[in-house]
């Protein structure tokens, strides 16, 4: 049972990072990709209906975490405090960013919310990478279960790490990128004319970096931790993931240039999906690594809730879930097609 929680908190985390990740996108490119203020009104338009909904998935990830594995739960928030109050203040700076500059009339205050927006959009990008970044390296968890990082120490990878160091930065510059090309694309499948035309040219400049920094992050993520390819060892099929990553960014490439626009955004989202499926392949059953002693991990067995308890919320799971496809289904076929700017809509 908890190896079934352990996927489902792996698909959660998956779908938030795909629907919420070219929200952040869009904002990353957001002053690159529109030059007037109404084609800024018409990228806040494209993610208007939806951008909200997106995050949703990200306070479900942490109830579902909660729920499942409370000692992975208490023992994250207690650890990573400070970044977590960095992100929420950036989650509430990018709502205001876009929420704000819809109710202003002056051309000065609507290029400071622009400028929230993006610049928050980059920077939660960068952090939630990090994030990821640290769960891969591992964190100084002790006998007791719990950890502290500050901040940064002096950025290297051994038993004591800061949030922040070298390998951590690559992994915040891999989810900039990443969410960069799945926002742009976004953008060129809901725009037409400038911002099309340079979200696609911001596509065309960033695929090539994307595949030159997931290769890195792929040799720094093996030198390491080179013992989490034993998942790999021990199920080859594991290696059809890191084959999905490569034929993902393949396609992007491909159908981009041929101008599919919808194929591409496709192609993007699998290829999050696969990054993601693929790390959470290779640390399990592990959640938390400890850097100090192999022991003091955090696993699905040693920090997971009652058996009875997975069972019953795995009835309550399923039928939310089943709600929540539908909703997004329903809001995602309302507001599909082009956008267009008028005067009752998002960014006005």
């Amino acid at each position: 049972m908890a190896s079934i929680w352990y996927l489902i908190v792996a698909l959660m985390v998956t779908t938030y990072v795909i629907l919420d990740g070219f929200d952040l996108g869009a904002g990353a490119i957001h002053l690159i990709a529109a030059k007037t203020d109404d084609e800024r009104r018409t990228i806040i338009r494209a993610i208007g209906p939806v951008w909200d909904g997106n995050e949703v998935w990200l306070l479900a990830s942490g109830g579902v975490l909660y729920f499942a594995f409370p000692q992975v739960y208490a023992s994250s928030f207690s650890g990573f405090y400070l970044p977590l109050m960095m992100v929420l203040w950036l989650l509430m700076l990018r709502a205001i960013g876009i929420e704000f500059r819809a109710h202003s009339t002056s051309r000065l205050w609507r290029g400071f919310f622009d400028t929230i927006f993006s610049v928050s959009s980059v920077l939660l990008a960068i952090f939630f990478g990090a994030a990821l970044g640290n769960v891969v390296r591992g964190v100084p968890v002790h006998q007791d279960g719990y950890f502290f990082e500050a901040l940064w120490t002096n950025w290297r990878v051994g038993p004591h790490p800061g949030i922040l160091d070298w390998y951590t930065v690559l992994a915040g510059v891999v989810a900039l990128v990443s969410l960069a090309v799945h926002g742009s694309l976004y953008v060129a499948l809901k725009t037409e004319g400038g911002v099309n035309q340079r979200a696609r040219k911001v596509v065309s400049m960033l695929v090539p970096a994307l595949t030159v920094v997931t290769f890195i992050s792929l040799i720094a993520t093996l030198w390491i931790r080179p013992e989490l390819l034993t998942n790999y060892n021990k199920l080859p099929i594991g290696f059809v993931i890191p084959v999905i990553v490569a034929g993902a960014l393949i396609a992007i490439q491909y159908l981009h240039g041929k101008g599919n626009e919808k194929g591409a955004f496709i192609g993007s989202c699998v290829f999050l999906a696969s990054m993601l499926v693929g790390a959470a392949f290779a640390s399990y059953p592990t959640l938390l690594t400890s850097t100090l002693d192999p022991a003091y991990s955090l696993t699905i067995q040693n920090s997971a809730t009652s058996d009875y308890g997975m069972k019953v919320g795995l009835i309550w799971w399923t039928l939310g879930i089943i709600i929540a496809i539908g909703y997004f289904v329903f809001l995602f076929r309302m507001f599909k097609g082009k956008v267009t700017v008028g005067s009752s809509e998002y960014g006005h």
